[in-house]
């Protein structure tokens, strides 16, 4: 049952009297009592009993170094509450009534606090993935299936939450669009050969370039482009058209390693006949020389002794020419007209048959016999010689 209700009595929970003729609680004795108490915990004058003044009366004033501490404690504990620790994978955007003020990097940090200065966290460390796929036309005219991601993170905290609305929708649009004009301008070709790493730097770089001049606040890291394929409907065709191309790719391989390897040879043959003929020309130079030297010292000694020197140089040139000659050719000194020819090179054959010959036990000296002019062999012929 309530306290007030009719037959119920008056309960009144302030007087703690169950009177009926209590009326509503006094406001100045519950404050008094408050006072009392507080006085009492700061060392304050507890007034005297049954004094029944109001609040802020005389007697009973707060003490004003008890409302300084007051004062001091809740500044310190206020302005306590603007310490915050910046963790090293975030940074700290402080904002003053709502407004950018600045960006704190990891440690420690203070600002004015609530409700002046608030600080909000920003993860820049954090690394999201943007996967896009889509059919695209290309330069020439072609369809090609392209898929690829994007990874980016934040690299101003102010921007990201300041500068544009929605940075990861920005960064998706962007994407998109960089995408079909960079596929736009290359050629099927080389979007799926040896272009593919060339057009994901294209991309990298003109995606950034949106997003910078947009004030995103995101760093793109990498774009990772997977193998562009051709529409399912020419797939066939586009892998023999790419079988072919390999072949071509391996046979210029073989043909550019067979000329690797001919041209060293070649080249090593023509340095080695070059320096034949330079050793030959260097021969050829030096022979001359000396020969050019000889004759003008046969030249000085003929101009000393001609007639000497001309009979030297007449037994040198026979000498030289006959001993070139198998046959020996005998001049009769004896007037007769018969000139004789003996068989020499049956001899001189018999003779070094006889030097090859193992020496027998009873050694003896051979001689070569020549057969006496005045009475020839029959196996020699005699050649009459008309002399006018």
């Amino acid at each position: 049952m309530a306290w007030n209700e009719p037959g119920g009595g008056n309960k009144d929970p302030w007087s703690g009297k169950g009177g009926s003729d209590q009326g509503p609680p006094d406001l100045d004795e519950v404050v008094r009592k408050i006072q009392e108490r507080l006085g009492g915990l700061f060392g304050g004058n507890r007034p005297p009993d049954g004094d029944g003044g109001h609040f802020g009366g005389p007697g009973r004033p707060i003490s004003s170094k008890v409302v300084a501490i007051l004062i001091g404690v809740l500044l310190l504990v206020w302005l306590a509450s603007g310490i915050y620790i910046v963790d090293p994978a975030e940074r700290g955007v402080v904002m003053r009534f709502g407004r950018y003020v600045d960006t704190t990097g990891p440690g420690p940090h203070w600002h004015i606090p609530i409700p002046i200065e608030r600080v909000v966290k920003v993860n820049v460390d954090e690394i999201s993935t943007l996967t896009h796929k889509a059919a695209m036309l290309t330069q020439d005219e072609n369809i090609v299936e392209v898929e690829l991601t994007v990874q980016s993170r934040i690299q101003d905290a102010g921007d990201y939450l300041f500068q544009d609305q929605d940075p990861e929708r920005t960064l998706n649009d962007a994407t998109v669009t960089v995408v079909r004009v960079t596929i736009g301008q290359s050629k099927l070709d080389f979007v799926m050969t040896e272009g593919r790493s060339a057009v994901a730097a294209t991309i990298k770089e003109r995606i950034q370039q949106l997003l910078d001049r947009y004030k995103t606040g995101l760093l793109v890291t990498s774009v990772n482009t997977q193998p562009a394929k051709p529409p399912d409907q020419v797939k066939a065709a586009f892998d023999d058209a790419i079988k072919a191309r390999e072949d071509k790719e391996r046979l210029e391989n073989q043909a550019e390693a067979y000329a690797n390897e001919v041209l060293p040879n070649a080249r090593g043959r023509a340095a080695r006949i070059i320096a034949d003929a330079k050793a030959y020309r260097d021969q050829e130079i030096a022979e001359s020389e000396g020969e050019s030297a000889r004759f003008t010292a046969v030249l000085t000694e003929y101009a000393k002794a001609p007639e000497v020197t001309r009979q030297r140089l007449y037994l040198e040139t026979m000498e030289e020419v006959l001993s070139k000659n198998g046959k020996i050719l005998l001049d009769v000194q004896d007037g007769s007209n018969s000139l004789l020819y003996l068989p020499v090179d049956q001899l001189i054959q018999q003779r070094k048959m006889q030097d090859k010959a193992p020496p027998a036990q009873d050694t003896q000296s051979s001689t070569l016999v020549v057969p006496d002019n005045s009475n020839p062999p029959q196996r020699m012929v005699d050649r009459e010689r008309s002399t006018r």
